[in-house]
């Protein structure tokens, strides 16, 4: 597995033992079927749904 020491700012807000760990998030994402938080707007990541189809409605909203 990749170097998961990311120091880089996590936009999600969700705390879990995979925050800043970006190799890890997105893996357990992919593996459960969602869109980790940070790729949604902060209003879009507030509604907890990491469906594909939340990302596309979150998007189409954001300027």
């Amino acid at each position: 597995m990749a170097d998961c020491s990311n120091k880089l700012p996590c936009a999600c807000t969700y705390e879990c033992s995979r925050r800043h760990k970006c190799c890890e998030c997105v893996a357990y994402h992919r593996k459960m079927g969602q869109i980790p938080g940070c790729f949604f707007s902060e209003a879009g990541e507030k509604t907890y749904d990491r469906s594909i189809d939340a990302l596309i409605k979150d998007r189409k909203k954001t300027p």
